[in-house]
């Protein structure tokens, strides 16, 4: 029987590369040099939590309970709008790196924005839960290798992610750059907080 690990990691990929809010949290975090470890860390555990709730078969309970969903999807759009608002308020008065991390957020604040667009996310527990955990219980008894392989991918991608931008933070250290950075990442929440909004009642 062929593993079901590398099938695993293709669709775990697939699924976290997209660009999406938390994606755009962890670049820009990771420019900024900002507490990256701690960011990376919390999206790679929670990723690996969601998935084992589905593959263990807890995807039920949202299909059972969809005014969860609803109730993450509204919460989750006013968090994305307020965060749109100050990055373009920021991109306003650009910065440098050094100057930016002068003025770094508290670790405490850095966790909190995490969980939130991590946990506040329907599209979380869309990918995670529903569609890789129904995915990894088709695999039978090697479920548990397929959401493996789905783990895998999620450390993969988000610690290259954090590691790239952080890396290249010296290469970008202009105030151009910070303007482009909070401009692009407060129209990728705002996009997907419209989104969010316009999403069809689940």
């Amino acid at each position: 029987m062929t593993s079901a690990f590398l099938p695993g990691l293709v669709t775990g990929l697939a699924l976290i590369v997209a660009i999406g809010a938390q994606n755009a949290f962890v670049l820009r975090q990771g420019i900024r040099r900002e507490h990256v470890g701690v960011v990376v860390g919390i999206c790679i555990v929670s990723d690996v939590f969601l998935i084992g709730l589905g593959t263990a078969g807890i995807g039920f309970l949202i299909d059972r309970v969809p005014w969860l969903l609803n109730a993450f999807r509204w919460v989750g759009v006013a968090y994305l709008a307020a965060f749109a608002v100050l990055s373009f308020r920021s991109a306003l008065t650009p910065q440098t790196m050094a100057a930016a991390r002068d003025g770094a957020g508290s670790l405490r604040g850095v966790v909190l924005a995490t969980l939130a667009f991590t946990w506040l996310n329907p599209h979380a527990y869309l990918d995670a839960v529903l569609i890789l955990g129904n995915l990894a219980n088709q695999h039978g008894a090697q479920r548990w290798i397929f959401a493996g392989g789905a783990f895998t991918g999620s450390v993969i991608w988000f610690t290259a992610l954090g590691a790239g931008a952080k890396a290249l933070s010296h290469v970008l250290n202009t105030p151009l750059t910070w303007r482009i950075v909070d401009v692009g990442v407060g129209l990728v929440m705002l996009f997907i907080a419209v989104q969010l909004a316009l999403m069809p009642a689940i």
